[in-house]
């Protein structure tokens, strides 16, 4: 931690008086503190933490100028604060940001050097004067400042989002709808998802849609959430899940509800998960895991489940553990050999590919020279794969493994 040696600087100073004063008090007893008093400190210490955020959002500024950390190869003033502080980059870069925001809005800087606003009160009040036209700011900045000695950032920000339409009505319609139309497209953008398997049996999701369509999502999941729904599902007097837990089970639902017949198409099939169960564990014989055509393994009962469901197509395998070939003569598979053959495969045969999805599926002997369209004739191949083997300038080999390898001719 860096220490002050010898403070000049009265910002300096004055920060090594407060840490002195707080060293003096950190081991004393508040129990003789009366109502009156233990009210009146309460406020005075969130002023004082109101005063002391504003005079380190603006030193943390004036480091932001300087580079600091440079000497130690610190990629920015906020990564060197982190580091020196302990706390995550993100809020070490609020901080800076903080500090450069209040430099551009004077008045919002001094209400917060008074503790007259808490720290998410000048945020808030920052940006949402930024967002309005230049013209507008000063009186809409004075406006939020006088409305926060009477509501909290979250009111505020509400307020906010209204504010042109009381400073500046005749305008207000034409600049909302330009700044929701950035919005939306910022946020179309920015839309991403990610889905990561733990191995456990649970899929873990994150990311971030706009907003249009999380209320339509949120609309979505309220209709299958909703008691009249759920009783219908699991009879009156049963246990309903609430909260979180009923929103993902709804989420589930929404999945398996979808109509797969409008997705589009991949590797010349809809995008319909295929269930593998041998004829064995489908007629309880056994109790054999399933396997998804993804890779995944599924329990029997979940197997025996899901074969009964719109949207999935089962595969039964006899005692050879091979799928039906449907065997029709014709120059593109058929849909149920291709099914069969990307069950068989279980992914691109090209060696060291591991890709599982969207795949082609490709004649060993070509058609042109008298190959069949059968399932022992036909391989799955990833779209780049399937193009190297169509390549002149690769020569593909076929190995008793059943994988096939790529060398570029000479």
């Amino acid at each position: 931690m860096t220490a002050i040696a010898t403070p000049r600087n009265r910002v300096s100073v004055a920060t090594a008086h407060v840490h002195h004063e707080l060293d003096a008090v950190a081991g004393a007893s508040v129990w003789s503190m009366d109502e009156s008093e233990t009210a009146a400190t309460l406020v005075a210490l969130d002023r004082a933490e109101a005063k002391l955020a504003e005079l380190k959002a603006r030193v943390a500024a004036h480091a932001d100028d300087l580079h600091l950390g440079q000497n130690v190869a610190a990629s920015s003033a906020a990564n060197w604060l982190a580091h020196q502080t302990k706390q995550t980059r993100a809020e070490a870069n609020r901080t800076v940001r903080l500090g450069h925001d209040l430099e551009a809005h004077p008045l919002t800087r001094s209400a917060l050097a008074a503790g007259r606003v808490c720290v998410d009160q000048a945020r808030v009040i920052v940006q949402a004067v930024d967002r309005l036209p230049a013209e507008v700011q000063p009186r809409a900045e004075q406006r939020l400042l006088a409305e926060a000695q009477h509501h909290d950032a979250k009111t505020l920000r509400i307020l906010g989002k209204r504010l042109h339409e009381v400073i500046d009505p005749d305008a207000a319609d034409a600049h909302e709808a330009a700044l929701l139309e950035r919005e939306e497209a910022a946020a179309i953008k920015a839309c991403r998802l990610t889905l990561h398997d733990d191995g456990h049996g649970t899929t873990h999701l994150r990311g971030q849609i706009p907003t249009f369509h999380g209320a339509a999502l949120r609309k979505m999941l309220a209709a299958l959430t909703a008691p009249k729904h759920q009783r219908a599902l699991s009879g009156p007097g049963a246990e309903q899940p609430r909260g979180p837990e009923a929103m993902g089970q709804a989420f589930c639902e929404l999945i398996s509800r979808y109509p797969v017949t409008q997705l589009p198409k991949l590797g010349g099939l809809n995008a319909t998960l295929v269930v593998t169960i041998t004829e064995d564990s489908l007629m309880g014989r056994v109790e054999q895991a399933g396997l998804l055509d993804t890779g995944e393994h599924i329990s029997p009962g979940a197997a025996r489940r899901l074969l009964c469901d719109v949207g999935v197509i089962p595969v039964v395998l006899g005692g050879d553990s091979m799928p039906i070939d449907v065997g029709r003569e014709s120059r593109f598979h058929p849909k149920y050999q291709r099914v069969a053959i990307t069950v068989r495969d279980q992914g691109c045969r090209a060696d060291g590919c591991d890709r599982k999805l969207g795949l082609h599926t490709h004649h060993q002997t070509r058609w042109a020279d008298g190959g069949k369209t059968t399932v022992a004739q036909g391989i799955s191949l990833c779209s780049w794969h399937h193009s190297r083997i169509h390549d002149t300038a690769y020569e593909a080999r076929m190995h008793p493994t059943g994988k096939v390898t790529f060398h570029r001719r000479p």
